[in-house]
């Protein structure tokens, strides 16, 4: 039994070692890859201006190529120039070898990544590059490499060594050209002007499209389905009106069909509270006068906002006249992705 006790307590106590291992192996990686980021933010020069004018005059596309890891990060690179407003696709340099180099035109600027500078499948494409006419921008931790030599411009991650404790595995040299591709984007977001509802047209299927283009035209009740009573109906016909529409409310007009206030389950219990008679009490004598409204052709995002800003769960939405000419409520939104 002792013997039982004395393994587990060993197995604990090295259970816990490889843990502050793991932690300290971890916090060398983010240590060495923080500081080649320092590096290479303090190491950029007009190299970076250069490749953003090249890019900026582009009348063509910018075309992405990389192999191995490098074609990782150049995906990912070409996939945010792309959703921010810089027209780009990515090039697989071993297929661009055997027929996919005819996706590259004249007009087009393509952007290399090698770490070394001298990977074969992206070297042997160049001469054909050049001869298209096409741009070369070059991302490399070989300033001296046959890739930094082919390229118009040269821009060199500045990487001393790699994260691997081997400083084999592209670690710090892939997150560095990243960064570099994130930096590129940006400044040719902000130097095109490019709004949020340009990302949010890139992006129409996603939550920030939908928050940012859905407007409360596109999924508010419209016409029949519109829970509207005259003022002069009983409180009994508002709350059947209110039942049969399922909106939580009705909104209470006059003959020229004005909203004049709404009625809601809690204008009911409020009724039902000083004992109304609801079938002889008019629904305008128990309403909440004027309510929150919406104009129409506002974003669907906006309501939500007032909604909750109000604590309300249904809303009118009216026209510039203020007559009601659609509702909705917090369940529609839900629905449509805005929430």
């Amino acid at each position: 039994m002792v013997g039982a006790e004395t393994n587990k307590t060993e197995g604990c106590c090295n259970s816990m070692i490889e843990q502050i291992r793991f932690l300290k192996t971890a916090k060398t990686v983010f240590q060495n890859e923080i500081e080649a980021l320092q590096k290479l933010q303090c190491s950029l020069n007009d190299s970076f201006n250069q490749a953003c004018e090249l890019m900026l005059n582009c009348t063509g596309k910018v075309v992405v190529c990389g192999m191995g890891k490098s074609g990782h990060i150049g995906n990912k690179i070409a996939s945010t120039l792309a959703s921010t407003g810089t027209p780009a696709f990515f090039m697989h340099p071993g297929e661009a070898n055997h027929g996919d180099l005819g996706m590259l035109a004249k007009g087009d600027v393509l952007i290399g990544i090698s770490n070394s500078g001298e990977t074969n499948e992206l070297i042997g494409l160049l001469p054909v590059v050049k001869r298209l006419g096409v741009p070369v921008i070059g991302i490399t931790n070989n300033p001296n490499s046959t890739l930094a030599k082919f390229s118009d411009v040269a821009l060199d991650i500045n990487v001393e060594k790699e994260a691997c404790s081997l400083g084999l595995a592209p670690t710090t040299s892939t997150t560095a050209t990243l960064v570099l591709g994130d930096a590129l984007a940006v400044a040719l977001l902000e130097a095109k002007g490019f709004t949020a509802n340009d990302f949010a047209l890139s992006h129409p299927g996603g939550s920030l499209g939908r928050k940012l283009l859905l407007t409360v035209d596109e999924i508010m009740a419209v016409e029949l389905e519109l829970p509207l009573v005259i003022e002069s109906a009983t409180v009994m016909q508002a709350l059947l009106e209110m039942s049969d529409k399922g909106l939580g409310m009705t909104g209470v007009i006059d003959h020229d069909n004005n909203l004049l206030g709404i009625f809601t389950d809690g204008d009911l219990r409020r009724a039902l509270d000083k004992r109304i008679d609801i079938h002889k009490s008019t629904v305008q004598q128990v309403m909440t006068p004027n309510g929150i409204t919406m104009i129409h052709g506002k974003l669907a995002v906006d309501a939500l906002n007032l909604m909750q800003k109000h604590k309300i769960n249904a809303m009118f939405i009216v026209n510039d006249e203020h007559k009601p000419v659609g509702a909705i409520k917090m369940h529609t939104l839900l629905k449509a992705g805005v929430v």
